[in-house]
């Protein structure tokens, strides 16, 4: 999952070297903490949400085929 998680954020990017994905599994539940440059956190984020919600519901398909929850959260660099 972290893998997809890095592709999706990495292209989406202008500097795709600063992208750092910290992953923590704890009962079920994967804790994924997203860390990019300050340019493009707005990127991530999109007009009102909507980009990091979408990518939020993507990666909720390979969670729920595993059956865990995933939680995505951005922190800035």
């Amino acid at each position: 999952m972290k893998d997809a998680l890095t592709f999706i954020i990495k292209s989406m990017v202008d500097k795709p070297d600063e992208v750092e994905i910290q992953e923590e599994e704890n009962q079920g539940i994967v804790n994924f903490t997203i860390k990019v440059s300050q340019e493009d956190m707005g990127k991530v984020i999109g007009k009102e949400g909507k980009v990091i919600r979408a990518i939020r519901n993507v990666m909720r398909i390979p969670a729920v085929g595993e059956g865990k929850k995933i939680y995505i959260t951005l922190a800035e660099l």
